[in-house]
């Protein structure tokens, strides 16, 4: 992976202290340096798994499958979980979290981990959902649990016996209104500066923030190792991760 360029850094840096309000939108390559796999679609972190049912993960961990058979999406949902357990939000994480003290910062994240919100930033638009946040399709009550360990399959709702979900977007199921509803308010407001970091950007609501601003002139920075739909489009461009990345404008003086 590539040492980050000091002149970019300086040059970010100095964006950066131009700008008043700044996104960042954010993808599975940010927690990879907390020793998550990257991964697509629902959280995923399923690439090496192996499925004994003769279907594809994406059938598995979607909406239609979870409202037929919810103890068989569950039971891959256990395994994601488990991949996550112990890993903290890493210092990527924390220098986003750090700019709230000089900066509007709003973060969009692909993510369903909450490290974001863990790290301490206050204006988080998990547009995925959160794994870990588990609620009744019946009730609606909510619970957050620290981990999976227990859990029937299908986990029941305490209080009316329904059955339980993480409140996360499976495949195939629309995003959340409310988290929709804060994003395109966001977007209205506008940015001044705007990061994608560890994102391919396969998305439109991923790919077309930045790729509006970059059209408009905002200055609109990539922090990937590897090249995305995005790589050609923006105005500053960090081929390396998201830790080396902040941390060399971090050290450049923002």
């Amino acid at each position: 992976m590539s040492t980050p360029d000091p002149a970019l850094a300086r040059d970010v840096a100095l964006v950066l202290r131009g700008a008043r309000r700044i996104a960042f939108i954010t993808g599975a390559g940010i927690s990879a340096e907390s020793g998550l796999p990257t991964y697509r679609g629902v959280g995923g972190l399923y690439n090496d798994m192996t499925i004994d049912e003769g279907l594809a993960i994406e059938e598995i961990l979607s909406g239609e499958t979870f409202m037929r058979d919810p103890a068989l999406t569950w039971k891959y949902l256990l395994e994601i979980e488990r991949a996550c357990r112990g890993a903290q939000p890493n210092a990527a994480h924390r220098m986003i979290a750090a700019l709230d003290r000089t900066h509007e910062v709003c973060v969009i994240t692909q993510n369903v981990d909450g490290f974001h919100v863990e790290a301490g930033s206050r204006d988080v638009i998990e547009i995925h959902g959160r794994l870990r946040e588990l609620r009744c399709t019946s009730c609606g009550a909510r619970a957050a649990r620290p981990d999976f360990d227990g859990l029937e399959l299908p986990p029941r709702c305490a209080d009316c016996r329904g059955v339980l979900r993480p409140d996360v977007v499976l495949f195939g199921e629309m995003l959340p209104v409310r988290a929709v509803a804060r994003y395109e308010l966001a977007l209205r407001q506008g940015f001044d500066a705007v990061f994608a970091v560890g994102t391919t950007a396969g998305f439109p609501y991923v790919y077309d923030p930045v790729a509006s601003s970059a059209r408009a002139g905002i200055p609109t920075i990539e922090i990937n190792p590897d090249r995305t739909a995005l790589s050609s489009l923006v105005s500053h461009r960090f081929e390396c991760g998201a830790v080396a990345a902040l941390r060399a404008i971090v050290d450049a003086g923002i």
